[in-house]
């Protein structure tokens, strides 16, 4: 059968699929083994994520469409086609999630927390409400009137407000009706420094009820209190998302970071690109919230509840509720480094010249191993120097403090700090200058290309000379995700990592050309082509007959060369398992085409965000892992970098942490062949990767903690309990 790999009908719109991901993330609000405040959470993390979509992708087809751009995607889909298949998507998504809110909000009240409106409050309640707004929200709250000498005012992204219809209350009563109102029309901000969710007095009558409501309702409550001699016809909150993609002109830039820090100015003043309003407004009203908006009918959303769910987040923390949230997961000790301290090995380095690393995230500890591999560095008089990438960090990251005691002890310290990585590029440029005060060289990105490889490179002064140690990893070298992403990270010493670690900083840091690489591979160097190249070679194992096979777990699955590839091998008989947790725009499962792939998406606890390739090899198995998913910005617009795990240990590691993910039956989604996902869950024979990895990461440290009477005392099983 002749088949055209290329052809669209084989492959998936973007925007779309992202929405159903997007859904997966809102069906673990409705999984049965989740808390009940984890499930309020994940409605929070839906909320979020679209919030960004808006923001990036919808934003960037509007102006393609309004650029009057015909280009079609991989999909054969224009950008007007697209918005229309997004807004319908999106339309349906935000109808489910809130949904499942009220689903929610009734088992809340089993436990005693209540959601109710200003005016189900009791007398005494009333009362206090009063007294809060006279005494917390009215000194704050600034109210807007809107007419000829009042433009409409320019309201932030994200932000939320009222929008409020006013009639004089001494009008003239005898007037023709047609002509009798007069609405005025002001616009309220909901103040940001307030708490949203308020709690309401308990009755001592009943103490275990709890009562919450939401600040917008108490300000729309007493609203007609800043309008003194008006009449309250009508009060909506609303809320605008807005254009936020930097337009940076790289090229002609004559600082870069200048150039983003003028952008981030510019962030929350752009477009509109979607209005979220509470359901029931008027005819009037609408037109009122829109004006001057340039928005469409699709890009209204009129939403049945509480407009943005991210409120949840600080709530799903509530004392004196553990019971509704997932219980504490802790990152212990790394499974590597206590196989070292059993050889007496307690110095980093050490540990690392005697046998390569492997550290997974969250379930082991940043702090153990990262932090403390930079932090070690900075205070050892044998260490020369320090290099490393930085794409996104924590306000106060323990990994730039120790950069900063490196460089103010005299070591030479050199950062790629990317400025251009969304929504932290203010944070990157505070943390780069505190870098540079104390000492260090900072390049701040590459013009034209985002530096998304997480790499460190450490030099050090040895009794048989100069000694090279690298860390290379999946993840951001940021606190703060490390215990919610699932990450990897691998220590070694090896001189060919080594010396590619070397030529890799001298391709960012100066005008070196690339080297012929030993173990690195780099996008945008080589990392497309030895992808096609791996594949390739299973494909000929294949075709002679031989089992060919492989697995490859990354965050999105986007670039068409790519997927063609995949489709040519599983036409010629390759097994392809994929683990995408985002994007996927492949169809797996079509009769002569994709019948040899399957796709699953894990979504659960942590987010998943490590990247692993498997090749079967004719059973000389090559493992790799790195910072790239198979997208064309991260082959083609960004410096990547992927390593072989040539450790046998660290590959058996790696092998079982894969197939436990393919065995998972519990946070699964299987793609089918028209890009719909289905999530069934296992009754019996329970298998749950990440519930795993974090019970065996647990067992690993307690048994090092273990006294050796305690491991030769015999196991004695009790029958009949569970």
């Amino acid at each position: 059968m002749d088949v055209n790999v290329n052809d669209h009908k084989y492959y998936l719109n973007r925007e779309l699929s992202w929405l159903q991901f997007n859904r997966r993330v809102l069906q673990e609000a409705v999984d049965p083994n989740n808390p009940l405040l984890e499930k309020l959470k994940f409605l929070a993390i839906t909320s979020s994520n679209l919030d960004e979509f808006f923001m990036i992708r919808v934003a960037g087809l509007k102006h393609q469409k309004e650029n009057g751009v015909k280009r079609r995607d991989i999909a054969n889909m224009t950008a007007e086609e697209q918005l229309e298949a997004v807004s319908e998507g999106s339309q349906r998504l935000v109808a489910r999630q809130y949904r499942y809110l009220k689903m929610i909000l009734k088992e809340l009240e089993t436990e005693g927390l209540y959601f109710i409106n200003p005016d189900e409050a009791s007398p005494r309640q009333e009362k206090w409400m009063d007294d809060y707004f006279e005494r917390q929200i009215f000194p704050v709250v600034t109210p807007m009137a809107v007419d000829s000498s009042h433009p409409f005012p320019f309201l932030a992204s994200k932000s939320l407000n009222i929008a409020l219809l006013l009639e004089r209350n001494e009008r003239n009563l005898d007037v023709d009706e047609e002509n009798d109102i007069d609405v005025k029309t002001a616009i309220v901000p909901v103040p940001s420094v307030l708490p949203r969710i308020i709690r309401l007095p308990d009755n001592p009558e009943n103490p275990s009820r709890h009562d919450f409501v939401f600040l917008e309702q108490v300000l729309c409550h007493f609203a007609a209190r800043l309008f003194i001699g008006y009449d309250l016809l009508e009060a909506r909150p609303f809320r605008i998302t807005r254009d936020a993609d930097l337009n940076l002109d790289e090229e002609d830039a004559q600082d870069l970071v200048v150039e983003v820090e003028k952008q981030l100015k510019k962030r929350q003043r752009g477009e509109a690109v979607r209005l979220e309003f509470q359901v029931g407004a008027s005819r009037f009203m609408r037109r009122f919230m829109t004006s001057e908006m340039n928005l469409n009918a699709e890009d209204m959303y009129e939403i049945d509840g509480p407009l943005d769910m991210t409120c949840f987040f600080s709530f799903c923390g509530i004392k004196g509720y553990d019971r509704l949230r997932y219980p504490e997961a802790h990152p212990h000790h790394p499974w590597s480094m206590l196989q070292m301290e059993k050889n007496n090995k307690t110095n980093i380095f050490d540990m690392i010249r005697e046998k390569d690393l492997l550290v997974h995230l969250p379930y082991e500890s940043f702090d153990d191993s990262v932090v403390n591999f930079v932090a070690s560095a900075a205070t050892d008089p044998d260490v020369l120097a320090i290099k490393q990438t930085l794409y996104r960090v924590s306000s106060s990251s323990p990994i730039i403090q120790a950069l900063e005691k490196a460089a103010q002890n005299g070591k030479q310290v050199t950062v790629l700090m990317e400025v251009k990585a969304r929504f932290d590029e203010a944070n990157n440029i505070l943390m780069a200058r505190r870098l540079e005060k104390a000492g260090a060289h900072v390049i701040y990105g590459l013009v034209g290309l985002k530096t998304h490889s997480k790499c460190t490179l450490i030099i050090r002064r040895e009794k048989d000379g100069i000694r090279r140690y690298v860390h290379v990893a999946t993840g951001n070298y940021n606190a703060s995700t490390a215990k919610l992403y699932t990450d990897l990270g691998i220590f070694t010493c090896n001189d060919r990592f080594g010396m590619d670690a070397s030529a890799f900083f001298n391709l960012l840091s100066g005008y070196s050309d690339p080297p012929i690489w030993d173990s690195f591979i780099v996008a945008p160097i080589n990392m497309r082509q030895r992808c096609v190249e791996l594949i390739d070679r299973e494909i000929e194992f294949a075709r002679r007959g031989e089992p060919a096979h492989m697995i490859a777990k990354m965050n999105s699955l986007l670039d068409k060369g790519i997927i063609a590839k995949l489709y040519e091998a599983s036409m010629a008989g390759v097994k392809i398992e994929l683990i995408v947790r985002g994007i996927c725009v492949i169809k797996p499962g079509i009769p002569g085409i994709s019948e040899n792939i399957t796709v699953r998406s894990l979504v659960g606890r942590f987010l998943e965000h490590s990247r692993v390739f498997w090749f079967l090899n004719g059973g000389r198995e090559e493992i790799y892992m790195g910072s790239a998913d198979w997208m064309p910005r991260n082959l083609n617009d960004r410096v990547e970098l992927m390593i072989p795990v040539k450790d046998p240990d660290l590959c058996r590691r790696l092998k079982d942490m894969v197939e436990r993910e393919l065995s998972d039956n519990q946070k699964a989604h299987i793609m089918q062949s028209d890009g719909t996902w289905i999530k069934t869950i296992a009754p019996e024979n329970k298998v749950g990767a990440q519930d795993s990895f974090q019970k065996l990461a647990e067992k690993r440290d307690a048994e090092s903690e273990m006294t050796l009477a305690q491991k030769m005392e015999p196991y004695v099983p009790v029958f009949g309990k569970r």
